[in-house]
């Protein structure tokens, strides 16, 4: 539907953005390996062993023991940091670039880590709710971009944000054109498309989540939907109107009379 490109969305509470970076070197980092590096075999076997099973989650199948790399619960979160090839992977990561870096300025590091974590394993979640007996492995960072770019969208609706529009045209749009249509798109294909080869309820469990979880995990005072903050310094320095006063060239101030313009 749309790439992001850039955003006009300066940091406010951090200097770098190093959990989204570190994000995203892992999730390179693994697709080298399974798409690279490691041979047919191998990198199939990582798929599964990392990658969320429904079937194995809700005890309607078993993994072989060779292919259980780590416990089944972990897959909640390690699904999301494979990917299944380079044009899967790249525009995950767009998302989470232009989008991620204030999401986490507005949690702070440690915050935003652990939200992105959650979003995940809520991804994970719906996905396996959706089709609790599919052996498929589901693989990607979506679910928890979905949570980024819900979280987004809540803390900066109204912020430029310049998107390629049909891989072709790119329009500057205030944040909440593109992604209200984005969110929207994915419950409609959650509805018309639940068996499908996009885990679109991976991408609506994100969706709910990165919407409650941000009202939760953002900084003390920092304001939803781009609204301004008025400081207690900022009250208490600006001036008082005084209706009941008023004040005359070459006069001091003194009680407003019947007869004095309004």
């Amino acid at each position: 539907m749309f790439i992001p490109l850039h955003d006009a969305n300066t940091l406010k509470h951090i200097k770098v953005q190093w959990v989204t970076m570190a994000l995203i070197a892992v999730d390179f980092a693994v697709w080298l390996f399974t798409g690279v590096v490691a041979n047919e075999s191998a990198s199939q076997a990582t798929i599964v062993g990392l990658g969320y099973i429904p079937a194995v989650a809700f005890n309607h199948a078993r993994l072989a023991p060779a292919l259980a790399l780590i416990p089944e619960p972990l897959t909640y979160i390690t699904y999301s940091f494979v990917h299944s090839g380079f044009w899967h992977l790249a525009p995950n990561m767009v998302f989470l670039w232009v989008f991620g870096d204030n999401v986490e300025d507005a949690m702070g590091h440690f915050r935003f880590l652990i939200f992105y974590l959650l979003c995940a394993a809520a991804g994970a979640l719906v996905h396996g709710l959706v089709g609790p007996t599919s052996e498929a492995p589901l693989v990607g960072a979506s679910g928890a971009i979905s949570g980024v770019v819900t979280a987004y969208v809540v803390l900066h609706p109204r912020v430029k944000v310049w998107v390629l529009v049909l891989m072709r045209v790119p329009l500057p749009l205030p944040a909440f054109v593109p992604l209200l249509l984005w969110i929207g798109q994915q419950f409609v294909m959650l509805v018309l498309e639940p068996d499908g080869s996009i885990s679109w309820g991976a991408h609506v469990g994100g969706i709910v989540a990165g919407g409650l979880l941000v009202l939760l995990m953002r900084r003390r005072g920092v304001p939803l939907f781009d609204r301004e903050v008025v400081t207690p310094r900022a009250v208490k320095n600006r001036p008082a109107a005084n209706p009941t006063m008023v004040v005359t060239p070459g006069q001091q101030l003194r009680p407003r009379l019947p007869w004095d313009k309004q």
